[in-house]
């Protein structure tokens, strides 16, 4: 198993995308790119840590390439706006990619080209591309959140419309069963 460690604002909403993707074998939600040793939620949230809410994904890499679970990240999330993902604001819903080794790096850099040069954001990509360090996992209620609490207004709002249309997207490569 290989791991891609991935923030795109709120960890909920790319938790519940990446659980539906064949050869995705877990997924945990948590803190990365930051300061502080074992950070809470409320302290990523004080926005003085330094860490992004990211998730880090398990894959078979012989089911989905780490490039195709860039190119998934990349239609999950708004690449060009920077500390924002719609009125969630602040450094900890950044995009940021973090590599755990060179091959993510140079590959995460030929994806991120590939997306500028399609023009897909009509607008330069802010994504921070930057080594893995130390990654926390959050607290047990922000793991699975969508499936857990599928009638929270958050989940309606924002999390369900952007899973149906990952869904839709990307019907081809989902496992029908998740992790």
């Amino acid at each position: 198993m290989e791991y891609a460690t991935l923030g795109g604002g709120c960890f909920w909403c790319l938790d519940a995308a990446y659980r539906d993707v064949s050869g995705v074998r877990q997924v945990v939600s948590g803190y990365a790119g930051g300061h502080a040793q074992n950070p809470s939620y409320e302290q990523v949230c004080g926005k003085k840590t330094g860490h992004a809410e990211v998730v880090r994904v398990g894959f078979d890499p012989e089911v989905v390439s780490y490039a195709d679970l860039l190119r998934m990240f990349f239609t999950l999330h708004d690449p060009t706006t920077k500390d924002r993902q719609g009125a969630d604001v602040g450094p900890q819903y950044r995009s940021i990619i973090l590599a755990e080794s060179e091959a993510q790096m140079e590959t995460a850099r030929a994806v991120m080209a590939e997306i500028e040069a399609a023009g897909i954001w009509g607008a330069p990509l802010v994504t921070e591309l930057v080594p893995a360090g130390a990654f926390w996992p959050a607290e047990p209620e922000h793991q699975d959140y969508f499936r857990l609490n599928p009638w929270s207004g958050y989940c309606r709002a924002v999390i369900a419309p952007k899973v149906a249309k990952f869904r839709k997207s990307f019907a081809a490569r989902l496992n029908p069963v998740g992790v």
